[in-house]
């Protein structure tokens, strides 16, 4: 097969690999059929985060199973299924308690998994998916392609805006303010929309993310940012600050002037991959009594939730794909949203 293969800052290749095949009786092999690049694909890309050696890359996809190890029961050969970006058992304390990406055998697509074997990317052909029971969530029937954009979110970027917007306490009727305006912040606009948020207030400085975080339900665009976004944020909202706020970037930066717009007492959902050393100041939030949760979402369990919306079109998150591109040209993929010439870009094998 193909897959897409990072070399270091700026060098993504379209290289051959060994078709997968099952090692595990747990194991099945997918067929990719829409994959795409992530935000936090751009930091290795930009040498912020160090590539030892060359690695496959990306963690996003849905896809056709193609063969299920002798111990596979939810999932058959044939199914169409949505894979989070991180595979998970389903049986250990931790995913029964729900928070998958703490899975005694947790691996990123991309990385390693526990035992510290190389797990396929998701920016290829196919992949081996381990734990494929407790990974994959099967799509009822075959959906259209048409689907296909809104379904790849769930396995990142709608699930993750969903788990900061769960982690930031959103209820119906609280002012929610979102800290980020890619993919990740634009979705969680919409999940504060779907929690019945009535005022969303969306930080974005671009024309085109504005006018999508509008579709997706935000009341009010705010273009400022540091102190100045605090002070336009309050006098937005009289100078109380927000019930609930979503921080979906991951710098030291975007966690200031998240905490700077929550009002006391108020909730702090953060969803950002860390980047910059971003650090919580105890005193502010020991004077105030902020609430701050969030982290790396367990997407899994929240697919139960999300796919009956995607499926009868109640919400359409795909649209943050402003790009479509083969698969083979993903290089191409990566200037696009390294340049912010496009929000999220969708590849087709």
């Amino acid at each position: 097969m193909q897959t897409t293969i990072i070399h270091g800052p700026g060098d993504i290749r379209f290289e051959e690999r060994p078709d997968p095949q099952i090692q595990s009786p747990s194991d099945a092999v997918v067929r990719v059929v829409r994959t795409c690049v992530c935000g936090s694909d751009l930091w290795p890309y930009r040498g912020v985060r160090p590539t030892p050696a060359p690695h496959p890359i990306g963690h996003e996809f849905i896809g056709i199973v193609e063969a299920v190890g002798a111990e596979v029961r939810n999932v058959r050969v044939g199914d169409f299924v949505i894979s989070p970006f991180t595979d998970s058992d389903g049986t250990c304390v931790h995913c029964r308690n729900g928070i998958t990406t703490s899975c005694v055998n947790f691996g990123v697509w991309g990385g390693t998994a526990k035992t510290g074997e190389p797990l396929d990317g998701a920016q290829g052909e196919y992949v081996r998916v381990p734990f494929a029971d407790g990974t994959l969530v099967t799509v009822p029937e075959s959906p259209d392609a048409e689907l296909f954009p809104h379904l790849l979110t769930l396995a990142d970027v709608m699930s993750t805006g969903h788990h900061a917007a769960r982690s930031g306490n959103v209820q119906p009727g609280a002012t929610v303010v979102v800290v980020g305006d890619g993919a990740v912040g634009l979705c969680a606009v919409l999940a504060s929309k779907r929690l019945g948020a009535e005022r969303i207030i969306a930080m974005s400085r671009h024309e085109d993310r504005q006018r999508l975080a509008r579709a997706f339900g935000a009341t009010d665009i705010v273009a400022e940012r540091g102190d100045d976004g605090i002070a336009a944020i309050e006098e937005l909202l009289g100078g109380i600050g927000a019930d609930s706020v979503l921080e979906c970037v991951g710098t030291k930066d975007s966690m200031h002037q998240a905490l700077g717009a929550v009002r006391p007492g108020g909730y702090l959902g953060f969803v950002g991959v860390p980047a910059g050393a971003p650090e919580l100041p105890m005193q502010q939030l020991f004077s105030t009594n902020i609430h701050v949760a969030g982290g790396i979402a367990p997407v899994r369990p929240y697919l139960a939730e999300l796919l009956p919306d995607v499926l009868s079109g109640a919400i359409e998150p795909g649209r943050v794909f402003d790009l479509s591109l083969p698969l083979a040209q993903v290089a191409d993929a990566y200037t696009a949203m390294d340049q912010r010439t496009a929000i999220k870009v969708l590849l087709e094998p």
